[in-house]
This record gives C-alpha cells, sequence and structure tokens, in this order.
C-alpha cells in the first residue's frame, strides 16, 4: 500500500508510524532515481499546454512560466531551465498573481483551481505516462506486498482544496493506483472549457490515514532511503 508524508517529519516519527515501510523521497532533494517524479526534473519535450510547438523541461517550468503577475506575464524563458533551480516566480519580485494563462498566447486568464485542473495536472500526468513509465510499474508491483511512504514538502491530496499547495506525491498514488483524476487528460489543444465538469469530487467521506501532529520540521537524511527498487538498472 502506498501512503504519502511529510519529508520534514523526523526519522523516528516516520519509522513508528510505518515501521515496516519503505521511505521514499520522491521531492527535488532525493538522491535516487525516484527524484526523477519531481516536478522541477528536467526531462526536456514536455508539451506546453494550450500552446502548440511549444515544449518545456519540467512541469514546475510550465506552471510558473504560465503564470501572469500585476508587473508580469508569462515567461517562456523558463520552459529551457534545465537547473532544478530559480523556477519559481515570487510576488514580492513580480506582484500580485492575476491566474494563468490558458496557453502562451492564449488570452483568457485561469483562475488557480481551473490552472490546476488544465493545466498542472494534465502535465504531469503526461510525464507520469511518457517519462516515468518504468518507475511507475515497478512502484505498483512493490505496492502489492509492500508498504510505500512517499514523502514529499506536502501533503495535500485534494486537487480542489486550493488553501494549500498540491502534493505531487499524492497524484503519484493516485497514478499508481490507477485513480488519477478524472478530467485531466493531457489538453495541448483548446477545448471547451466545460472539460472541467468531467471531474469527479474526490469522496468527501473517505477518512486519510491519521497522521502524527509532530511540529517538529527536521528534513529528514537522505540515508533512510532503503530497499532502492526503483533505481534505474
Amino acid at each position: 500500500m502506498i501512503y504519502i508524508d511529510s519529508r520534514k517529519k523526523k526519522e523516528k516519527t516516520l519509522r513508528s508510524l510505518y515501521p515496516n515501510a519503505i521511505l521514499a523521497d520522491v521531492t527535488s532533494k532525493a538522491t535516487t532515481g525516484l527524484v526523477k517524479l519531481s516536478p522541477f526534473y528536467p526531462h526536456g519535450n514536455i508539451p506546453v499546454p494550450y500552446s502548440e510547438g511549444i515544449f518545456a523541461t519540467c512541469v514546475e517550468a510550465v506552471w510558473q512560466g504560465l503564470k501572469v503577475f500585476e508587473n508580469a506575464d508569462v515567461d517562456i524563458s523558463l520552459f529551457e531551465n534545465d537547473t532544478m533551480k530559480n523556477i519559481k516566480r515570487s510576488v514580492r519580485k513580480y506582484g500580485k498573481p492575476l491566474g494563468h494563462r490558458k496557453g502562451v498566447n492564449g488570452t483568457e486568464l485561469l483562475n488557480y483551481l481551473d490552472a490546476r485542473l488544465l493545466i498542472y495536472l494534465p502535465t504531469y500526468r503526461w510525464v507520469l505516462e511518457n517519462k516515468v513509465q518504468d518507475i511507475i510499474i515497478r512502484l505498483r508491483e512493490a505496492s502489492i506486498d509492500k508498504d510505500i511512504v512517499l514523502l514529499d514538502y506536502e501533503i495535500n491530496g485534494d486537487i480542489y482544496n486550493t488553501s494549500k499547495p498540491l502534493s505531487h506525491a499524492s497524484l503519484i498514488k493516485a497514478f499508481v493506483e490507477k485513480a488519477y483524476p478524472e478530467g485531466t487528460k493531457f489538453l495541448n489543444i483548446a477545448e471547451d472549457h466545460k472539460a472541467i465538469s468531467d471531474v469527479k469530487l474526490p469522496d468527501k467521506k473517505k477518512k486519510r490515514r491519521e497522521m502524527s501532529k509532530s511540529k517538529k520540521t527536521d528534513v529528514i537524511p537522505d540515508a533512510i532511503q532503503t530497499n532502492l527498487f526503483w533505481e534505474d538498472k
């Protein structure tokens, strides 16, 4: 089974919660092959939604590049950033965010939720389907008889909860379990916005595993990543 928890928790806390589980860091700080699951990983040639013929190095570059601020429009230069650094665009520098442009040359600005549904989720799904198939297969096979904890800086797995950043680890879990949010297939050609209506709301009554209430935020050491069944062969 696959669980999601915070990379900021102490190893001791995680071990007490998941005594027999494999702790798997899927952030940009991972030192194993799982770093390829990070939205910052520069796979290259990732199609930018609603932008025919335009590609980006990583998912985060797409997300940040299509942002529009009070003092700045889209930034296509980010689409070429392959360093995993200096990709985020700050409010302090660019002013209040106004939304995400629906395509590099689009005229429509998407609000945060719509941008998540129409830009982030389908772009990340494209990467999972086209760039990391081998890792997904190994995670799927291993999770049959092992407990795996995907460690992320964010643990919000509700795509409709915009009060917190979305956990990409939760999307990995959903994809491995063949339960990726419906209605988020890659949309490169402008489609009717009502496509969002096909997305099913997650079951709000389904209780998530109880997490530790510990407020300690020590980043876990890379050494706890054991049983590296996902490493490239």
